[in-house]
Order: C-alpha cells, then structure tokens, then sequence
C-alpha cells in the first residue's frame, strides 16, 4: 500500500488485493464484481500483466467468488484490448473450468465458449485448441466435462488436420466414460456435450 501512496494508479489494484483477501466473503464477492471497472482504471495493459495473473493465482475462493468471477470474464474481451489479446483470458477461465462445483464449471465454459468466437481461427488452433486438449486429458471428470462442452465451438473453425486431432482427442474422451469417479450425473452432462459435437463432424460414429 505504501507504493499506492506515491502513484495514484496503483490504488485499485491494492484495494483489490486487499480486498479479495479480506476473511469477508462479501467484500471479496462485491470486489470481484468491481473487476471491469478496476480493470478500466488499470487500463489493457496492466490488466493483462498484472490483474488477469493475479486473478489466475487466486482461484481456491467460495464457490459464490469463483461464480460471479467466471461470468466477469466472459465479457473481458474489450479490457485486454480487443480480438487480438482475448487469449489472456484463457489461464483464468481454464482453471475456473476444473473446480469441483459444478455450477461454477459451467459458467466457466460458457465464458470460454463466448471467447472463443472472438478468437481468430489461427489464435484459435494456437491458444484454443491447445486448452481443450489439456483439460480433454485430465485427470479428473471436472476438467473431462468442461472438455466436451468446448470442441463444439472450436471444431468448425479450425483446420483439417486439427479437427483430426480433435476427433482423436473426442473418441479418446468417449472410451473414457465409464471411467472411475464418474457419475451418472456427469455422464449425462458429457453425453449431452458430446451429443453436440457429433452434430459438427464430417465421420460417422464408427470412426471415434
């Protein structure tokens, strides 16, 4: 705080540091959801060195901060600076998408799914595509499911041999249904994702 002193620009960053750790669930709530004018205060560049890190390294929140934190993102294009930079985004909202509940993994991916239509199709294959995979290939059901509600919005921009590579990466997601640590539950969210995705692709199912 002391550095806030001597330049004025520095404040809403402090005041939202500060305040995203305060014990206080609803200071931390009604900071988050200050974030776009913090962010116009920190202006595009600022926004994407320091605040979008600093949101990345603090995602272990209530589910209620973790929430309102997906939604924000999703209408961040503007304050990273447009098309060019909305990739920033993607650190964030990919480890929104891996988070036990539900709720706030949903949002995340309906936060990606808007940004990525402001990807261009080589940012799409060169930031994109490279975190559906990540999460089509984790570990856990969490980041499995947020997967399959994604390939749908990038599979049709994309290139020949990356649609190839993401029908592998789909049927290897199918064999895995009836993994451990599923259930039927998450089954039926996978499916009715991946019911999606079929929609978009030129094989039949004999070629997943």
């Amino acid at each position: 705080m002391a550095a806030a002193d001597g330049d004025d620009s520095l404040y809403p960053i402090a005041v939202l540091i500060d305040e995203l750790r305060n014990e206080d669930v609803q200071l931390r709530l009604n900071s988050i959801k200050k974030l776009s004018t913090i962010a116009l205060a920190l202006g595009v560049e600022r926004t994407r060195s320091e605040l979008l890190p600093f949101l990345t390294d603090t995602i272990y929140d209530e589910d209620e901060v973790l929430l309102a934190l997906a939604e924000q993102l999703g209408t961040f294009t503007a304050l990273v600076g447009g098309p060019e930079f909305v990739h920033c985004l993607l650190p964030p909202l990919e480890s929104l998408a891996t988070v036990e509940e539900t709720v706030v993994r949903d949002k995340a991916v309906e936060s990606l799914r808007a940004v990525s239509h402001e990807h261009s199709p080589p940012d799409l294959e060169g930031h994109f595509v490279p975190l559906v995979k990540r999460l089509a290939g984790g570990d856990w059901f969490t980041s499995r499911t947020s997967a399959c509600g994604l390939f749908s919005v990038c599979y049709p921009r994309v290139s020949s041999p990356v649609k190839a590579e993401l029908r592998q990466q789909l049927g290897r997601g199918w064999a895995h249904l009836g993994g451990v640590g599923h259930t039927w539950g998450h089954l039926r969210v996978m499916c009715a994702h991946l019911g999606v995705t079929c929609a978009h692709l030129e094989v039949t199912c004999a070629h997943l």
